[in-house]
């Protein structure tokens, strides 16, 4: 969490229990077996989350608060659209591809951490956290309304919109969802014939320069699905999201298909990019030349990513590559 977000969380802690008693929302421990697995009662839904813990719910929540780019991802896939949303890596709001379902979502955080008092005030059922791992913030969070961590450490889109749809109440929508992308994923490698098993390559260009996608992240998942393989070190699992290359290593983000972008269509990295688009070593790579490189919304790639978002990839995948 950032050094300006800290102090808000810290300075509202007793704010948010007093309040939160008075509108009687508590994170209640039940009885459930196995991971994400429901039971359900008196109206409340005993999930147990990403961490292993349980946590009572609402049966049908109607006021959600997402605090991921994965969550809201979750909730407008399975049809329910968030009261609040933490804004995505780069941008002031929702991600760019999510902007036409979720712009006039109020924002009420950050990818570094929540706005604990914006949260409060959105006086939500149940609340989406991602992958937040914070123990106070946690905390602070259960006791405004159950709180559920949706994110694991392996990452998993698909086990995370599984775990949503058990506490959104939306468990046959999730089925339904991946069943079709599963369908979806499999028509287009037997679409892309011999090209389901060329090297690709994902990369993202900011004013810190170029950072490859490893293994261990949604779009590399995606990948996988298609029978693509990766090129040098995005073969291996990364430390975190993204791993940088320098300039000077610029090769290294070469494959038989490149797919590249920035976080947002416009500002100081789409500038810095089409320079980089210019640059004698950027051309002399072998996708560049070969006419294979294309460029992507680093927002829905280079991200947290979801079920939408792998929808909407394997459509720009098509589009690219199964000419």
């Amino acid at each position: 969490m950032s050094t300006h977000t800290l102090p808000r969380v810290r300075r509202t802690a007793a704010a948010v229990a007093t309040t939160a008693l008075a509108l009687a929302l508590t994170a209640c421990g039940g009885d459930a077996s196995g991971s994400g697995q429901a039971k359900t009662g008196g109206g409340k839904v005993t999930v147990t989350d990403a961490t292993g813990t349980e946590v009572e719910v609402p049966a049908e929540p109607a006021k959600v608060v997402a605090l991921s780019e994965l969550d809201l991802d979750s909730a407008l896939a399975l049809g329910v659209k968030p009261i609040g949303l933490t804004a995505g890596r780069g941008q002031k709001g929702a991600p760019g591809y999510l902007a036409d379902r979720a712009g006039d979502i109020p924002v009420v955080g950050a990818v570094t951490g929540p706005d604990v008092e914006k949260v409060l005030r959105a006086k939500p059922d149940v609340i989406l956290a991602g992958q937040l791992a914070d123990p106070k913030v946690l905390q602070q969070l259960k006791a405004v309304a159950p709180t559920v961590v949706t994110v694991g450490k392996d990452k998993d889109w698909k086990k995370a919109l599984d775990l949503t749809g058990r506490v959104l109440g939306k468990q046959n929508e999730a089925k339904a969802f991946l069943t079709g992308y599963e369908n979806k994923a499999a028509a287009l490698k037997k679409k892309l014939g011999p090209r389901a098993g060329a090297t690709v390559s994902v990369a993202r260009y900011s004013a810190k320069g170029t950072a490859v996608m490893q293994q261990g992240v949604f779009i590399s998942d995606v990948l996988k699905n298609l029978g693509f393989q990766r090129p040098g070190i995005q073969n291996e699992r990364g430390q975190g999201h993204s791993t940088p290359i320098s300039d000077e290593d610029i090769q290294q983000i070469d494959g038989d298909w490149l797919f590249i972008g920035t976080l947002a269509a416009k500002g100081k990295d789409a500038d810095l990019f089409a320079e980089l688009k210019t640059k004698p070593a950027y051309q002399q790579l072998g996708a560049v030349r070969e006419g294979h490189a294309t460029e992507i919304d680093g927002s829905k790639w280079t991200s947290l990513g979801g079920g939408l978002a792998a929808l909407s990839v394997l459509d720009d995948i098509e589009k690219a590559m199964a000419k």
